[in-house]
């Protein structure tokens, strides 16, 4: 498995790969490799070096920077033209930095290199490597293959459906935050559903990991496992009911049921009654607790504002990280609550 397809695992996306190899490169040694031992078949470029382009690179008086070079194979990655300059030079050798990842890893690298500066490339060429780029890694996504390429989600998208076939059919695909999510949305679901029924007190997060769908959604079937009622919605099934398809609540968390159960009355006045308490009111840590509750009461007035306000560019690391402290939250209340008599609504 190459490092790029190790790197949804780890939640790092294309483009802080690329990033990260840019970086590494720039800290490797410089050598001086003959020029003849250099492979540029295979270019990105279909009609080759732009000969004007290696010309002028030729007669800049300017030393030329290192030209990347995978180490497996001799097969320039960035810096053909630079290369060509030197040979218009009269000069037998060019200072290279070598890339010791695997070789697609290396093509990934090449046309990201090949966009991002230098002589830019051609709209065709860009087109033939996303169509590599899906043959190599055809668990990414559209837009993760869009960073890369420089070109628009939606030309991507395109080239996709475009491909007669060729494209494989995966049951996840790597999108551009680094995340494996299900091609079919419903089964991954289903398997949500599985293991939380199997394992209800595993985190949102720890699910989401292993089955590849967003903690939000996972949250959504847990809700909907709790009220009994089938964890993917009709539209979801093309709107037809699934006979069978009830469920039973999932089992006990550990969390008392009044801490599962609480209606926002109920925690307007539990509040109000806390923050009279002398107890918290008179004592740093009590006082940080008040605070903390004057932020999540607030937050639930607000909730409608706040859901409708945040920019769409912001709304899936806002809604990781309500589900994030959600979750801290559950196991603080769990350690809290442990052994410990819950007051009815009516005791406050």
């Amino acid at each position: 498995m190459s490092a790029f397809e190790q790197m949804g695992a780890r939640e790092n996306d294309a483009l802080s790969y690329v990033a990260q190899c840019e970086s590494e490169l720039r800290q490797s040694p410089v050598e001086l490799v003959p020029l003849e031992r250099l492979v540029t078949l295979g270019s990105l470029r279909s009609s080759g070096a732009d000969a004007g382009h290696a010309q002028a690179l030729a007669e800049s008086e300017l030393a030329l920077p290192p030209i990347t070079v995978h180490r497996a194979t001799m097969r320039v990655v960035d810096g053909v033209h630079r290369l060509r300059a030197a040979e218009l030079r009269g000069h037998h050798e060019i200072a290279v930095r070598f890339f010791d990842g695997d070789e697609k890893d290396a093509f990934v690298l090449s046309v990201a290199a090949n966009v991002a500066h230098g002589l830019p490339l051609a709209r065709a060429d860009r087109i033939a490597a996303v169509q590599r780029i899906f043959v190599s890694h055809p668990q990414w996504s559209d837009r993760a293959v869009a960073s890369v390429t420089g070109l628009s989600a939606r030309k991507v998208a395109e080239v996709r459906r475009g491909m007669d076939g060729d494209d494989p059919q995966v049951a996840v695909r790597v999108g551009l935050d680094g995340r494996a999510r299900p091609v079919n949305s419903v089964q991954g679901r289903e398997l949500a559903s599985e293991m939380i029924r199997s394992n209800p007190g595993a985190s949102l997060r720890q699910i989401a990991r292993k089955v590849g769908i967003s903690p939000a959604t996972v949250a959504d079937v847990r809700a909907r496992i709790r009220q009994g009622v089938d964890p993917v919605p009709l539209k979801l099934r093309g709107g037809k009911p699934q006979p069978g398809r009830r469920t039973r609540p999932a089992a006990d968390t550990g969390v008392p049921p009044l801490l599962r159960s609480r209606k926002l009355s109920d925690l307007t006045s539990i509040f109000d009654h806390l923050r009279r308490d002398p107890s918290l009111r008179f004592n740093d840590t009590g006082r940080l607790v008040l605070r903390v509750f004057d932020s999540c009461a607030l937050a639930a007035r607000e909730r409608r504002n706040i859901a409708d306000s945040v920019p769409p560019h912001c709304r899936l690391l806002v809604a990781e990280l309500f589900l994030g402290y959600a979750e801290m939250w559950r196991y603080l209340a769990e350690e809290i609550g442990e052994d410990t008599e819950v007051m009815s609504p009516s005791a406050v």
